[in-house]
This record gives C-alpha cells, sequence and structure tokens, in this order.
C-alpha cells in the first residue's frame, strides 16, 4: 500500500467513524427525548389556633382556652419518570414522599445490654403511587396497566398544588376518600373531540380500615406486602371539554368492601354482609377571563354499615397490643363533600407583570361531612365541618407557586371552632 492509498483507506475510516459516531449520538438523543423526569413538592408553614388535644372533640369545653400550636410541613414531594418505547408503548411512575419521608434503623445499643432497638427518627410515608404501562391504539383508545390513579373527584384527578388555591389539598374529599386514590387496576381512557372517558377495573376497598372521621380513606391501603383482591370495583370519569375554559366531570364508583381480608370471618351474623361502596363525584373548572373557579361535590353511601361497625369493634387485639388494621371505630351510612373555590388574578390589570407573574387572590368555601347518617350519629356532631378560607396565590413563575391563607371550620354547637394560618410554597413541573 502506497502512501496515497493510505491516506484514501484513513479518510474512508475516519468518514465511517464519524457516521457511526453521528448515528449514535442520533441513537441516545432519541433516547433522551423519549425520557420524561419531573415533580412536584410542597413545604407549608401553619399555626393553628385551636387545641390538638385528642380529647378536644369529646371534652371540647375542657380545652375551649387551649393556647395555639404550630407546625412545618412537607406535605407532598414527588418524583415522577416516564419513558416513551415507541409503537405507543409508554410508561409512567411516581414515588411520593409524604410529610418528609420516613427515617428508621435497627440499633444495637450499648447502654442496654446490647439489646436491638428500632428507631424511628422521622414519620412520614413513602410509597411508589403510580407505576404503569400504556399502549395507546389511538386517540379514542388507550389501555393503561399497573399501579394507577383512581380519578373519583376532584382532587384526586387534579391533586397537583398548581390545581388548588389552598396550601393543603380541598379536605373535603380528603377526608372521605382515599387521597390520592391509587391502586393496580386496568383502565380504557380515550379521547373524542370534546369528550373524555376512563374506565377502571380494580380490587375493592377494605372495610377493616374504615373509620369514623375518616370514612373510607384508608380503605385502599394495605397492611401486607400486596393489596387482597377478593372483591373487586369498578370506577368511571367523563369529561367534557365543549365550552372554551371549561371543564364538565362526573365520576363515580362501586366495589364490595367487606371481606377483602386474610382473616377468617365465619359464622351466620357476617354471611350476606357485602359492604357494598357506591360513590357519586360532579366536579368542575372553569379558567377563563383572569378568573379560575372550581367546584365539586360528592356523595356515598356504604351497605351494612352497622355489621361493619361491629365487625370492626370486635377485631381482636395480641396481648393486649393492638396491631391490627382496624381503628374499632363507627362507621357511617353516608358521607357527603361540597366545596367552591374562586380566585382572580390581579396582575392581569398590571401592564408590565400580566405576561410573566399571576397573583391570585381567591375564597374558599366547603361542607362536609364523614359521618352525615349511621348509628351514634349524634355522637359524631364533630365530622361535620364548614370550612372557609381566603388568601393569594403568587406565581413567580409558572411551575412555582407562593401561597398564603386564613382559614377556619366551623364545627356544630358544642365543639370549638378551628382557625389558622398557613404559608407555604410548592413547584410543579417537567425538567425532562
Amino acid at each position: 500500500m502506497n502512501f496515497n492509498q493510505f491516506l484514501c483507506t484513513g479518510a474512508i475510516a475516519l468518514a465511517l467513524t464519524g457516521i457511526t459516531a453521528s448515528a449514535s449520538a442520533q441513537t441516545q438523543g432519541d433516547k433522551a427525548s423519549r425520557l420524561s423526569l419531573g415533580g412536584y413538592g410542597e413545604a407549608v408553614m401553619t399555626r393553628n389556633f385551636y387545641s390538638d388535644n385528642i380529647y378536644r372533640y369529646t371534652r371540647a369545653s375542657d380545652h375551649k382556652d387551649d393556647g395555639s400550636h404550630g407546625r412545618f410541613d412537607l406535605p407532598h414531594v414527588t418524583l415522577n419518570i416516564g419513558y416513551d418505547f415507541g409503537h405507543g408503548w409508554t410508561m409512567g411512575s411516581e414515588i411520593e414522599f409524604e410529610h418528609g419521608g420516613t427515617e428508621s434503623a435497627v440499633e444495637l445499643d450499648a447502654d442496654e445490654a446490647g439489646e436491638y432497638e428500632a428507631e424511628v427518627e422521622k414519620g412520614g410515608e413513602v410509597a411508589l403511587e403510580q407505576f404503569w404501562i400504556n399502549k395507546e391504539f389511538s386517540k379514542v383508545l388507550n389501555l393503561k396497566m399497573g399501579e394507577i390513579v383512581v380519578p373519583v373527584g376532584a382532587t384526586n384527578k387534579y391533586h397537583m398544588p398548581t390545581e388548588f388555591f389552598t396550601c393543603y389539598r380541598p379536605e373535603g374529599e380528603n377526608a372521605l376518600f382515599p387521597c390520592t386514590w391509587h391502586q393496580v387496576g386496568v383502565s380504557l381512557w380515550g379521547r373524542l373531540t370534546d369528550w373524555r372517558y376512563e374506565v377502571q377495573f380494580l380490587s375493592g376497598l377494605d372495610s377493616e380500615r374504615f373509620g369514623s372521621s375518616s370514612f373510607v380513606h384508608y380503605g385502599a391501603n394495605s397492611p401486607y406486602e400486596f393489596k387482597i383482591a377478593n372483591n373487586y370495583a369498578a370506577s368511571l370519569r367523563i369529561d367534557n371539554y365543549s365550552v372554551k375554559g371549561l371543564r364538565l366531570s362526573l365520576s363515580g364508583y362501586y366495589g364490595s368492601t367487606f371481606k377483602n381480608t386474610l382473616r377468617s370471618i365465619g359464622g351466620a351474623t357476617y354471611k350476606d354482609v357485602k359492604g357494598d361502596l357506591l360513590i357519586g363525584s360532579f366536579d368542575f373548572v372553569l379558567d377563563r377571563w383572569n378568573w379560575i373557579v372550581r367546584g365539586n361535590a360528592d356523595y356515598a353511601y356504604l351497605s351494612d354499615h352497622a355489621k361493619i361497625t361491629a365487625f370492626n369493634k370486635a377485631f381482636p387485639t395480641h396481648s393486649g397490643q393492638d396491631g391490627s388494621p382496624s381503628k374499632h371505630q363507627p362507621v357511617a351510612k353516608n358521607a357527603y363533600a361540597v366545596g367552591i373555590e374562586a380566585g382572580y388574578n390581579v396582575f392581569s390589570q398590571v401592564e408590565k407583570l400580566k405576561d410573566d407573574q399571576k397573583l391570585y387572590v381567591f375564597g374558599r368555601f366547603e361542607k362536609y361531612n364523614s359521618y352525615a347518617a349511621g348509628r351514634q350519629k349524634a355522637a359524631y356532631g364533630w365530622c361535620e365541618n364548614t370550612r372557609v378560607a381566603a388568601g393569594v396565590n403568587y406565581f413567580p413563575v409558572k411551575e412555582v407557586v407562593i401561597k398564603g391563607e386564613w382559614s377556619k371550620r366551623f364545627l356544630k354547637s358544642g365543639y370549638n371552632n378551628e382557625p389558622s394560618v398557613s404559608i407555604g410554597v410548592a413547584y410543579c413541573g417537567w425538567f425532562l
């Protein structure tokens, strides 16, 4: 090989190397463009001007003049990861740290004869709230499988901190239903012109975890490494976008909740008990003319509530220490929540600010009752709440909001009202 041949061969090799490197970079770029990375987070400081004593409802008069108390909190911090595999296949996931997550460890204590001790250094929860695979056949038909959000009510579907004005999620739905409600299941969903639908097949809730002030809020949780599915359930949501800036939505849920347990029920007393749960919900949002107005109305019915109450209150304990998942509380037959909030962007009237920043002045009203009907209702009058709130939401950029709020719960006669002041900061966005 002469010198000229050597140069020609080398040039070809370099060209091929450049092409290969370029193709590899393009492939890596394509992969990177398919990756989605984001999340949201909230930090809140609150001063509650009422008693935090555990007997503030059952012995209300004893705690009428108790001092205020403050809290610093990280209600929710999440990391969302998604990926587009191509050919209509996508993946989504969300890891959520509630109230700062948990910090626990096992230590060998040298001061107590070398005993092992479980140390809980910080409360909170860490949960995989979403993990699903979605296959898009068309815009009208998608199949989603895995840990999915159950879109019943306004808050479960729209729970990002930029999707409500208050520092914490709206109380009514959060007090009654799992929030954010997520379960392993299968979903069919799609959109046709101005309509969007979603229908889901899920495991039923667990009536052992129902309570008086929480209704079915904890029913989607499981104390085991898996979710029991002796009973099944279905949910449905329909959204309409026919009017510009307005969304109208209906959602519902139906499923049995009793015997969704590993425990042997037995006996004729509970033979025909099903604990059927029926939820109906309407919600809307109007985002137009510099106004945002949101509202919801939810109603729930639980059959066999008296039998469920008797069963839960008789839940056995072990060696005098209660390790059961049951709250040992009466459960209501009916529960409801209604709420509305409205905010106006005052920066829309300021020429220098209206394009880059927003400042919403808002008010909110809600009424909810986790024990609206059922045996022993009179003893649980404190479960009926009317709450008003007013404040501001300042958006220096689209993804960041600073919140300030005054609120007050008005309880029935015989109980003490509960005013509070909160300041919070939150973000919500995609980094990739």
